[in-house]
């Protein structure tokens, strides 16, 4: 059971983003096939969410579906679209018991068309609630979210509908996919691996960077507990000194 009185509720990361990585290699250690990884995989993810809303955080983002994820093995992909659209149906409850709205951001298009008709569906039923909002990142990648922007910018400035120097952080946030959603506080990746993979490139110019050698379908109410700590434990800056925060 998640013990809150470890975390102080003062001081809670309002948006954390998770990429969720190591379910191949959990189900390779157990002799099965990367599928099987996945599968269970699901299952960290419902504790996660569930977690995170019992602690009253206020965004969740995880990367579920990278768009460098189409060039893996056929077989794999259908299976993680198929994971996509049977846990969307499974855990609608869920997210309406916890009063959860879902959202999605990524190249949404390129989705098949069973699974982008049930996202669609569970975003517009839970589109009311007003808890936290769980963010799924599918087929997903921040720099083609970036050349999306500036593109869009480019058109408008060639338009006449905005100046080059009207152009600034605000403008650009307001034309990326998470454009309703706040910078992201703390980013927990499992694994072992030290890497960012091309998620929310903009979003986590500030962010707390917590890193874990857990593979993904292990990662626990303690360790996202651990990291909660972690972050409140560290120096939030943002380029100024100790003592002007102080």
């Amino acid at each position: 059971m998640l013990d809150l009185t470890q975390i102080n509720q003062n001081n809670l990361p309002k948006h954390i983003a998770v990429i969720m990585d190591g379910n191949g290699r959990w189900a390779k250690e157990r002799g099965k096939l990367r599928v099987f990884g996945h599968e269970n995989g699901v299952k960290a993810v419902r504790k996660t969410v569930e977690n995170c809303a019992r602690l009253n955080i206020k965004y969740l983002t995880l990367y579920a579906f990278s768009t460098e994820n189409w060039k893996r093995p056929q077989i794999e992909v259908q299976t993680l679209m198929r994971l996509l659209v049977s846990s969307l149906r499974k855990e609608l409850k869920t997210l309406e018991k916890n009063n959860i709205r879902l959202n999605a951001i990524g190249n949404l298009d390129a989705l098949p068309s069973k699974a982008a008709k049930e996202l669609k569906e569970v975003i517009e039923k839970t589109a009311t609630n007003k808890g936290m909002v769980l963010t799924l990142a599918l087929s997903y990648g921040s720099r083609n979210e970036l050349v999306s922007a500036v593109k869009n910018l480019a058109i408008k400035v060639k338009n006449n509908l905005i100046s080059p120097t009207d152009i600034d952080d605000n403008l650009i946030n307001e034309h990326l996919y998470t454009h309703d959603m706040p910078d992201v506080d703390l980013l927990i990746r499992t694994s072992g691996e030290h890497r960012i993979s091309n998620f929310l490139l903009w979003q986590i110019a500030y962010a707390e960077l917590y890193f874990i050698d857990v593979f993904w379908p292990d990662f626990s109410e303690k360790h996202l507990v651990e990291a909660i700590i972690s972050y409140q434990k560290r120096e939030r800056r943002f380029g100024k000194t100790s003592e002007q925060l102080s």
